[in-house]
């Protein structure tokens, strides 16, 4: 048993004993799929604290002929799997942590070289027997040998494999000879068995395409068949809140909501670490400072901002992720910027309607704090009216709505600067930040048969408001988007809901710059 050859099985035995486990074993039986096969390339990527590690640690428990893990899998889902005795412990595994060999910018210059020295060296030791490699040999010649010569392959295990990208963000030499050293180490090798990489952002592109593509990737924005190993499932979070006596509705709304695929996940180590001390609060969020956050969303892109603040009213931006270049210093649109953060987290992305929104409270909050600091003139006070422009809706006062719009036009006008009509959209969902404590998430664009609402909001189950059916428009009359509203039906779609039902047309004077605003209570049909 190695460090890096043939490791043991202490980090899975750590975290498969903790009571606050969940099996993800299964995953085992999607990789043992492609071993030795044309797929046998995987990366995958996810945010920090997604459970990556522990995966790859499963892993090398597993494979690795230098332990005995029969214990740690014993009663796990895929311990009934016919594949599972096949492989236990019984491949030559090479487990590398990269970030172990960068702990500060200074070990840069030499951590490829430190890779395949401490490699080398213990290959030396378990295959003593073979010829034509010595501790100063290439790691690739030294593999190529061992394989010559005793017809053994590996499966390779690699944690951290981008943190390069994150420490040398600026060194594009740099991390082109990584790039290099792993094309080199896998394209063409007889010896890889298998290679199961996991980082944060997927494989580096160079213009539009993958610097090593031979790589399948399950990312964030792809998950492809392994979403759910990667978070826990809504199944998964029920059984351990009851397992520890936790209000599951308070643990779905902090922590759930990232997309992947059809699914969706919850946080991991939020979820870990509020079954573990009984307290919902920001747990994954606290591994990192808003400082990070707030470095991309103050990028001088044309309509970042004005993203944010629709999303930060339970709004969703459509984005487009092909541009990104898998980097943390390429930016060329908004749309990669917004990437970025799916990557990092913050936000998470809808595959089937390419919209990207904040997922939970807890990284709600996380944009809070880096608004507040960022100094986005006028954004806090507009969030701070919101609970009394909300209030003043429910009463049917549109003079002191439109009042409250234009007074959010006026507080943001540096971000939201009314170039174009969806600006009307994210002023209002802004003004109505505060209706996440009554509504689900805002429809936006409901349609009703005869068109589209613009944006509707429905009360959260056993809350006593009314719905609102919003329709806004760009210098007609407020009037005018009631009675749009009515000839189009588009209340009618949501008379099943028992309340009260509101019919709000805003209107948006471009010339003097002011609000109009009509409220209606809706009469249903008998």
């Amino acid at each position: 048993m190695g460090i890096y050859v043939n490791p043991g099985n202490i980090p899975f035995r750590d975290s498969r004993f903790s009571s606050t486990y969940i099996d993800k074993s299964m995953l085992i039986s999607k990789v043992n799929a492609v071993y030795r096969t044309e797929r046998k390339f995987i990366c995958v990527s996810r945010p920090r604290r997604f459970g990556k590690s522990m995966a790859a640690n499963m892993l090398t428990a597993y494979y690795s002929c230098g332990c005995d893990s029969a214990e740690l899998f014993a009663g796990l889902k895929i311990a009934k799997e016919t594949s599972f005795s096949t492989h236990l412990n019984q491949r030559y595994v090479i487990r590398i942590d990269v970030q172990r060999f960068i702990e500060s910018e200074s070990e840069l210059d030499s951590f490829i070289s430190n890779i395949e020295k401490n490699v080398v060296s213990e290959l030396l030791k378990a295959f003593s027997e073979c010829e034509g490699f010595d501790s100063d040999s290439r790691l690739k010649t030294a593999l190529d040998q061992i394989f010559i010569q005793s017809g053994k392959g590996f499966i390779f295990i690699i944690d951290e494999w981008d943190c390069v990208f994150r420490i040398a963000r600026n060194r594009k030499e740099m991390q082109k000879e990584y790039l290099d050293f792993m094309r080199g180490l896998f394209k063409g090798a007889d010896y890889a068995e298998l290679v199961y990489m996991t980082g944060i952002l997927p494989i580096k592109k160079y213009g539009e395409h993958s610097a090593i593509n031979i790589f399948d990737e399950y990312s964030m924005i792809s998950p492809k068949n392994l979403g759910e190993y990667f978070g826990f499932t809504e199944e998964e979070v029920r059984a351990a809140c009851k397992r520890q006596g936790m209000d599951y509705a308070e643990v779905e709304r902090w922590y759930d909501g990232y997309r992947v695929g059809k699914l969706h996940i919850y946080n991991p180590k939020s979820v870990a670490d509020a079954l573990t001390w009984g307290e919902i609060q920001s747990y994954w969020t606290g591994t990192e400072t808003y400082e990070a956050l707030k470095v991309y969303i103050d990028l001088n892109f044309d309509g970042l901002k004005e993203a944010i603040l629709t999303m930060l009213g339970n709004g969703r931006c459509v984005v487009d992720p092909s541009t990104f270049q898998n980097d943390m210093t390429v930016f060329r649109t908004k749309d990669d910027v917004l990437t970025l953060l799916i990557h990092l987290g913050y936000l998470t992305y809808d595959k089937e309607t390419s919209e990207v929104f904040i997922p939970n409270r807890e990284i709600e909050q996380e944009f809070m704090r880096a608004v507040k600091v960022g100094g986005w003139d006028g954004v806090i006070q507009s969030l701070d009216r919101s609970r009394e422009l909300l209030e003043r809706t429910w009463a049917l006062d549109g003079n002191a709505v439109a009042e409250g719009m234009s007074a959010i036009h006026s507080e943001t006008s540096s971000i939201l600067k009314y170039n174009h009509e969806s600006s009307l959209t994210s002023a209002l969902l802004m003004a109505y930040y505060s209706a996440k404590l009554y509504y689900v998430n805002p429809i936006m664009e409901l349609s009703s048969g005869k068109g589209f609402a613009d944006v509707v909001y429905l009360p959260r189950r056993n809350v006593n408001r009314p719905a609102l059916v919003v329709e806004l428009k760009w210098d007609q009359k407020a009037d005018g988007a009631i009675r749009q509203i009515k000839e189009k039906k588009y209340a009618s779609w949501i008379e099943g809901y028992t309340g009260d039902i509101l019919l709000v047309g805003i209107n948006y004077d471009k010339e003097e710059k002011v609000h109009e605003c009509v409220i209606e209570k809706y009469v249903k049909a008998d």
